[in-house]
């Protein structure tokens, strides 16, 4: 497997958005495990070139590529993950990943194959602490583990947390202060966005999986009140165990007591990709993660539209 270019067919995998469905770029590191990432996240797969290093870089990044003009970190995953890989990368292949908008390549031992899964098929992880899993997922009786990229880029570059000094505030007074439903798998994700939402003045409900998030609306409706009246918006993650956030937005959408409510699709896939799939299935708006500011702006975008769907005075 010299080269793969993973968006020569990104075209065809667009029909998965909404059906529920995820695919898989395999790949092993020094064990035999077969580990996996969204193929979303993934720009191609290449023989590892020629690295150089860059002093005083952190310990998991082994230095940077340059790939057709472009010069990009490069993170031993191997290390990450307990099992550094050889000093001599030759034979050894890098994934070149895009997303939380930004580009880095994974060193790996070898790349496998592209896995078609439900996302019903998606489980949590087992608690084990300090592990870098997402999720995990059977083929062939054996395990997949999806490795949690996202967690691996935020211990390299930490993420910081909540509005700058820079934001401005003079909106906050007007809010409604209806809670924001955030459904993430993540813990990271959802200590930021509650964070940010706490400085709004904002309370949150949290839910970590859409299954999850579904069920609490479901259970919301059925008690009668209009949902418009009960909640200010969703704000979903995308990649999540048993139900993704396409697929939130598309049950949400199709039921007509939960469809006037406001989703933002919340994601680390920061391809442009990304903001054709999330109209395709109903969504308001797409998000890169993580900027809290941008988060904060675009909830309150949403503001004039929640507060003309209130039932008498706003």
């Amino acid at each position: 497997m010299a080269s793969v270019s993973v968006l020569d067919s990104v075209n065809q995998r667009t029909q998965l958005a909404g059906r529920n469905r995820l695919e898989l770029l395999l790949f092993r590191c020094a064990k035999k495990q077969r580990y996996g990432i969204n193929v979303f996240k993934v720009r191609e797969v290449i023989l590892c070139p020629s690295i150089q290093h860059i002093p005083h870089s952190h310990p998991d990044v082994r230095g940077v590529i340059q790939v057709r003009g472009k010069i990009f970190p490069v993170i031993d995953l191997g290390k990450v993950l307990g099992s550094p890989l050889p000093a001599d990368t030759t034979g050894l292949y890098v994934v070149i990943t895009e997303f939380s908008n930004s580009i880095q390549g994974f060193l790996v031992n070898s790349v496998d194959r592209i896995f078609n899964v439900n996302w019903d098929a998606i489980l949590p992880p087992p608690k084990i602490p300090n592990h870098y899993l997402t999720a995990v997922t059977n083929l062939d009786e054996e395990l997949i583990e999806i490795i949690d990229v996202e967690k691996v880029l935020a211990e390299i570059h930490p993420i910081k947390a909540g509005l700058s000094d820079n934001f401005n505030r003079s909106e906050l007074s007007n809010l409604s202060r209806l809670p924001v439903l955030v459904v993430d798998d993540s813990s990271t994700a959802r200590s930021l966005i509650t964070r940010t939402l706490d400085q709004l003045g904002l309370p949150s409900i949290t839910a970590k999986s859409g299954r999850e998030g579904l069920d609490i609306l479901q259970k919301m409706a059925d008690e009668g009140q209009p949902m418009v009246s009960r909640l200010a918006l969703v704000i979903s993650d995308i990649e999540m165990p048993e139900m993704d956030g396409y697929t939130l937005t598309s049950e949400i959408k199709k039921d007509d007591r939960l469809k006037d409510l406001h989703v933002i699709l919340h994601s680390s896939m920061s391809g442009g990709f990304n903001n054709a799939l999330a109209q395709k299935v109903g969504a308001e708006r797409f998000l890169p993660k993580f900027n809290s500011d941008e988060l904060a702006r675009v909830v309150l975008e949403q503001l004039p539209h929640i507060k003309a769907a209130l039932p008498g005075p706003a």
